[in-house]
């Protein structure tokens, strides 16, 4: 990856040093290299520049490259494992620093890091920068205390500006930049380019099987239907987005989601198990292609013994279509010869009598691209030995880690055994089956290289460093997850067959020393001439797995055994950083299939997101001020929105009125959400500490425990509300409980058919009412945003005095000091003493005045007790309460009574 750059990135680098920007690339142009280059560039001790965005592997990555290319004062990380005294001394030595946001933020508002002295700050994924997140507010402190440094910001997912009003001119005044820089793969510069390193691509258009073909067709037949009944269910739906074209690709689930999210509580439980079914069919097409037909019938099975979760609602599973769909992926898997047809009745899963035994005839199909990939192979290895060229090197690319290990297993042992392997797993574990005689002799040859010893050095060294079964970083297995209804012996297609299959390999290796596996994250080494190795292209824990196999294993051949957009456009780039030296790529794909349509799908919708974007820049309206380099971009006043306290900032009678300070004591744990920013950008001073009572000091009276609902739901279970109430309530006069929700995610505490009259101990509304009823003093606020929450403490805090972040943060649970406007009773006679008929929250002081103690209060008569209540009725109440004696005999009678 690292390097010279090509010319058009170049212009690219050029264009955003000279100025700050936004830059918009399309996915896979090599986006990540100028960022490389940017911190080449600023890797030094006179600059300071703040690196935002980025995850902890691509910090190694960029790091290692860094190192590759000779620089000396390599980036450093600050986490929570570097010291906050020691935090200001790395901030000094300058260079290029990866910050997490929370701690940036932290050290922005407590002067921690010499904001005078930055550089300036690059932003990476750019397309995330919305208004409430911490990389906003990191940029609006840097900004409003540093008028000269840089921002320059860097996507390149074009497709996430397509959605929502003016996307990109919200994000630009974020991120508080004026230019807009858009390359996608259609401008010329890049064209021609790219176009002048072309690698020699082969294009395979696999055709379906009639069978596969069948099934594919029942299956986009139901999707249908279960569009067209949702679309009847709910009419509001947008008819555009809900086309079968759009519920092929990867968007269509969050876009569904996005629709139905704010309903979700109020549909019927036909829509939610139509959205369930039409996950699951995403799921069956994309099985269909990708993988055997033993996993997919094996699939199929599941769904069908599990029919009563997934088909009693929907009842697909009981259309014509579906029923085709089941006989169709039978048949790709095993025949029932016609005399035992005879047996089954009715339905066709209907098992036979235990005297009669069912033998079935195996069919085993094998996947098309299987083929086609076996014939790729041989014409690489033909030309590999006809031609003088250095020893050739072959990269094979597939979707998941499970493809990967199907095809390392087919390349090696043949199509037949792993079909058979998988069959006696899965579908036919207690089945007797004929198995045809071509199955026996093993028509397909595996492919295995028996010359022992690599070539080159660069071959030794590989396969000095490598064993079989090397550590590899696995990735989860999502689509077994989204469908949850998968066998365990499905999931051993992962590449660890059992204990005999690794025992035969390990031998394999030990006497050929053919096989290689290299360490890079989810790598499968296959042949060792042509050097073959697999990788997926999703699922890697390291998002740089795929450039880091191109710069190590240098492949003459490229097999696309699955269509990635944009490893595809890394594959050009790789090619034209490349010249002169060959580069082949085999592009398989089902023809006429969804995976081409996808494929289609996601390179359209690309295409109409940068056209989009062209026309919203020619027509933006950027005003003058908008890096904020002077005083008058109003994103940086923080009076726009003023607090009450700080609100008439006007010269009144030629003089200014001064502005009183307003501040808010935050728990440093806070700062993982977006109520902070909020407060700041409303002119609220926010000051960060730790503080083991309370989230939020608006006054020294008022204290705020912040929760979302699902914490609520998980604090009232556990018990910990109810102590952090008690630590509030002893400690400050007015406690509050805040409950944030999101307007577009509904919710709701308890089901409407589980609402009860009684309360009951296992409720979560009843432990919520009684939490009120503990908590006289407790006051709960409901808000719908961090928006209304801001809004909200700023009127709370309206004339009322400062609170004092010292005394906040010596507060504890186990404190002896408490400050004089607390209550300084004793919180279970207190407590015991409200629960007393006659006895409320208005009256209650008046009666521990006159008694200082539970005894003292028996001694008060009738009349001492009506003076004090201020009520002859709530006297007599607590009077017989206190004084009358119960009747035993009548308490045992009844007692015999009942039982």
């Amino acid at each position: 990856m690292a390097g010279p750059l090509l010319e058009y990135e170049t212009e690219m680098f050029l264009s955003l040093f000279s100025t700050d920007g936004l830059l918009i690339a399309a996915e896979g142009l090599g986006i990540d290299r100028i960022l490389l280059h940017f911190m080449k560039v600023y890797s030094e001790e006179g600059s300071l520049v703040l690196l935002l965005n980025t995850t902890t592997p691509e910090q190694e990555f960029f790091t290692e490259q860094l190192r590759a290319e000779g620089v000396s004062h390599l980036p450093r990380t600050i986490n929570s494992d570097v010291p906050s005294s020691e935090r200001y001394h790395v901030y000094t030595q300058g260079g290029v620093l990866f910050v997490t946001s929370r701690i940036l933020v932290v050290d922005f508002l407590t002067d921690r890091i010499p904001a005078h002295l930055i550089s300036g700050i690059l932003v990476y994924r750019a397309h995330k920068i919305i208004e409430s997140c911490q990389e906003a507010f990191i940029l609006r402190l840097y900004r409003q205390k540093n008028k000269t440094g840089f921002i320059k910001a860097f996507t390149d997912k074009a497709t996430s500006f397509s959605t929502g009003f003016c996307q990109v001119e919200r994000v630009m005044r974020n991120l508080f930049v004026k230019k807009l820089f858009l390359w996608p793969r259609f401008q010329a510069s890049v064209n021609s380019v790219l176009d002048r390193h072309k690698p020699d691509v082969v294009e395979l258009h696999v055709h379906l099987t009639p069978v596969m073909r069948a099934i594919q067709s029942s299956i986009l037949d139901i999707m249908n239907a279960c569009l067209k009944e949702l679309k009847r269910y709910n009419p509001t739906l947008e008819a555009e987005d809900l086309s079968l074209e759009n519920t092929l690709g990867s968007a269509f689930e969050k876009t569904i989601r996005h629709y139905l999210d704010p309903l979700w509580h109020q549909l019927g439980a036909k829509t939610k198990s139509l959205v369930q079914d039409l996950k699951i069919l995403r799921t069956l097409l994309l099985y269909l292609t990708q993988y055997d037909c033993v996993t997919f019938l094996n699939l199929l099975e599941s769904l069908r013994s599990s029919q009563k979760n997934f088909g009693s609602n929907s009842g697909w599973l009981f259309l014509d279509s579906s029923t085709s769909m089941f006989v169709n992926a039978r048949s790709r898997v095993y025949r029932v010869p016609e005399s035992k047809k005879k047996l089954k009745v009715g339905d066709v899963e209907e098992k036979p009598s235990v005297s009669v035994p069912l033998k079935r005839e195996l069919v085993l199909e094998k996947n098309p691209k299987w083929e086609a990939l076996t014939e790729v192979l041989q014409e690489i290895e033909k030309e590999l030995s006809s031609s003088e060229h250095e020893p050739g090197r072959v990269l094979i690319c597939a979707s998941d880690d499970r493809t990967c290990a199907q095809l390392k297993e087919y390349i090696q042992k043949g199509g037949d055994s792993l079909l058979m392997r998988l069959y006696s797993r899965t579908v036919g574990k207690d089945e007797c089956v004929a198995v045809p005689e071509k199955t026996k002799q093993g028509n397909s040859r595996p492919r295995r290289d028996v010359r022992k010893g690599p070539k080159d050095k660069k071959d030794k060294n590989l396969a000095r460093n490598t064993k079989l079964g090397a550590k590899k970083q696995r990735a989860s297995l999502t689509l077994t997850q989204m469908v949850g209804q998968q066998k365990e012996a499905e999931v051993d297609q992962l590449g660890s067959s059992g204990d005999e299959r690794e025992q035969d390999e390990m031998q394999e290796v030990k006497d050929e020393d053919v096989l290689l596996n290299l360490t890079s994250d989810s790598y499968y080494g296959v042949l060792q001439e042509p050097m073959t190795v697999i990788h997926p292209l999703k699922g890697c824990s390291d998002p740089y797995s795929l450039a880091r196999v191109l710069k190590e294993v240098e492949p003459m051949f490229v097999v696309l055994y699955d269509a990635e957009l944009s490893f595809v456009r890394q594959l050009e780039v790789y090619k034209a950083s490349r010249p002169g030296k060959p580069l082949r790529v085999y592009f398989l794909i089902y023809g006429g299939s969804t995976e081409e349509q996808r494929y289609l799908t996601a390179l359209r919708k690309e295409k109409q997101a940068f056209e989009h974007l062209i026309r919203e820049k020619a027509s933006m309206v950027v005003p003058e001020e908008r890096e904020g380099r002077g005083d008058t971009n109003l994103d940086l006043d923080r009076s726009q929105e003023p607090a009450h306290a700080a609100a008439d900032t006007r010269k009144a009678g030629g003089q200014e009125i001064v502005k009183e300070p307003c501040r808010v004591i935050v728990d440093m744990r806070e700062f993982r959400s977006e109520l902070p920013s909020l407060l700041h950008r409303r002119g609220l001073d926010i000051e960060p500490v730790t503080l083991e009572v309370g989230d939020y000091i608006l006054t020294p009276e008022i204290c705020v425990e912040r929760k979302s609902v699902s914490d609520l739901i998980g604090s009232l279970q556990s018990g910990r509300l109810y102590a952090q109430c008690v630590s509030m309530s002893r400690f400050y006069r007015r406690p509050v409980l805040l409950i944030e929700f999101d307007p577009a995610k509904p919710f709701s505490l308890v089901a409407r058919s589980e609402l009860r009259q009684e309360i009951s101990a296992n409720d979560i509304t009843s432990k919520l009412t009684l939490l009120t009823l503990h908590f006289p003093r407790l006051r709960l606020l409901w808000c719908p945003s961090p928006h209304a929450t801001a809004q909200l403490f700023q009127e709370l805090k309206h004339a009322r005095p400062e609170p004092d972040a010292i005394t906040a943060q010596a507060v504890t649970a186990e404190s002896d000091v408490v400050e004089e406007s607390v209550d300084l009773y004793n919180p279970g006679p207190y407590d015991f003493l409200l629960r007393m008929p006659g006895v409320n929250v208005k009256n209650v002081r008046g009666l521990i005045k006159h008694a200082a103690s539970l005894a003292e209060l028996l001694t008060l008569s009738l009349e001492k007790l009506g003076e004090i209540l201020g009520s002859t009725s709530n006297a007599r109440q607590l009077h017989e309460f206190l004084h009358n004696t119960m009747n035993v005999a009548s308490v045992q009678k009844t007692k015999q009574t009942k039982y």
